[in-house]
């Protein structure tokens, strides 16, 4: 297995590699159809959606290019933001914005019929609910959440406790941490980037596409030598001898590798001491070159 390079020195196809694209996912096609589009655009083996988006619902919706899908599980616990409308069945009610702040903290949520998880009562938690706007009988969130979090759920639920009913209406994904809508890319940019990078232009492609080493940002850091890495690559988990310089982190806590040129090698757990002489430092969980 080779290394990879400084991020900031891959080329266009490395890009394609082991990438990632901050989407603007399009109403119409489901999460899975769009990543399919950019896996056969980019012509690569794979790629994957970090967070799954009904096909009615835009924005921000990350893809993971090619080896960077071992990433996926980096998004499991990120948090999510929305913009959603409420659809009020009845004039708005004059407490709507202090009910709206009851329902930050844990929630209870059973997913609905035509979800693809068990449909078991679980607890989510929702971080800011926020009335931007109230028009008639509509009226505008913004929902900071925990992944799996069910929007409509949560509409239908504000909607009985307001007395008045209420359903969802438009909704958008704003961000997907770390990713957010500042900086969206959509299709047509990522296949008109593509097409310059064949006229040897390369520029519009990196606007596109980023080293998937963006996705880890949130992730406490343990830097390790290239010889360690080398072993790593092999399965061997990370030994104190090899450790370079970490973060801060709790024991058992997921942590992201790099070489010290910033290329990411694996992902795993905290089990020792970054300082220590000798032991296992980090368990792998997933390696990435």
């Amino acid at each position: 297995m080779a290394l990879r390079g400084a991020p900031s020195e891959r080329s266009p196809a490395d890009l394609l590699e082991f990438g990632v694209v901050n989407l603007d996912k399009p109403p119409g096609p489901s999460a899975h159809q769009v990543a399919a589009w950019v896996r056969d655009l980019a012509g690569i083996d794979r790629a994957a959606h970090a967070g799954t988006l009904d096909p009615k619902v835009t924005g921000c919706l990350p893809l993971l290019l090619g080896d960077a899908t071992r990433l996926a599980q980096v998004f499991d616990d990120s948090v999510k933001e929305y913009v959603a409308v409420l659809e009020l069945h009845g004039p708005a009610p004059a407490d709507l914005e202090s009910t709206a702040a009851e329902f930050e903290g844990p929630v209870y949520q059973k997913p609905p019929r035509k979800s693809a998880v068990v449909r078991r009562l679980r607890v989510r938690e929702i971080h800011d609910l926020d009335v931007l706007e109230i028009h008639d009988r509509q009226a505008l969130l913004r929902v900071r959440c925990e992944s799996g979090t069910y929007i409509r759920k949560l509409c239908h639920d504000l909607g009985l406790a307001l007395g008045t009913g209420a359903h969802m209406g438009d909704l958008r994904r704003t961000a997907t941490v770390p990713f957010d809508d500042t900086d969206l890319a959509t299709l047509h940019d990522f296949a008109d980037a593509l097409a310059w990078a064949e006229e040897g232009d390369e520029d519009p492609l990196r606007e596109v596409v980023e080293p998937a080493e963006r996705a880890l940002v949130a992730l406490p850091r343990v830097t390790i030598a290239q010889s360690a890495a080398r072993e790593v690559a092999h399965g061997a988990p990370v030994y104190a001898p090899g450790v370079v310089a970490a973060d801060d982190a709790d024991q058992g806590s997921p942590v992201a590798c790099y070489t010290p040129d910033e290329a990411a090698v694996c992902l795993g757990r905290l089990v020792g001491d970054p300082e220590a002489e000798s032991g296992t430092v980090v368990e792998l969980e997933r390696v990435l070159v």
